[in-house]
């Protein structure tokens, strides 16, 4: 095979590749985390992320690129367990707000460790200048496609 044609083909599989990560591993190693949680963290990270700390339903709906009504599902559904606080703007008293509350943060930090241990049980035959060079490369690609979203 050409090394073009070798490039293109592994360019090519990052997307599917990507695909085959989201759909399997974080479920498979010790300790899993429950569906319900993975689905929520999605919404918890969209918050602790903030956005100048004004994070509304809309923002949530925008970031994960779903209808406004899924996402406020998706937050009462947070809310509901406790995850999630409403609060009002302090930019703007008519506007509500979400924050985490306690036991959001730290369902955080206990989805991180699993993602850690997830992450180090996959990379464990891996030399550990790999496990460290694709680490930092996937921040980088990640700070990236922030980089793209950010206003101009």
């Amino acid at each position: 095979m050409a090394p073009r044609q070798k490039t293109a083909g592994l360019l090519d599989a990052v997307g599917p590749a990507f695909s085959r990560l989201r759909r399997s591993v974080l479920l498979d190693v010790e300790n899993p985390v429950p569906a319900k949680d993975l689905t929520r963290t999605l919404v918890l990270n969209i918050v602790e992320d903030g956005a100048d700390g004004e994070v509304t339903v809309g923002v949530v709906a925008e970031r994960l690129a779903v209808d406004p009504s899924v996402a406020s599902r998706m937050v009462t559904d947070c809310i509901g367990a406790g995850y999630l606080v409403r609060a009002a703007s302090q930019r703007d008293g008519r506007r509500t707000v979400l924050r985490l509350s306690p036991e959001g943060a730290a369902t955080l930090e206990r989805f991180r460790q699993h993602q850690r241990v997830a992450f180090e049980y996959i990379t464990r035959d891996w030399p550990e200048q790999e496990r460290l060079e694709f680490a930092r490369l996937l921040l980088k690609y990640v700070d990236a496609i922030d980089a793209l979203r950010a206003p101009a």
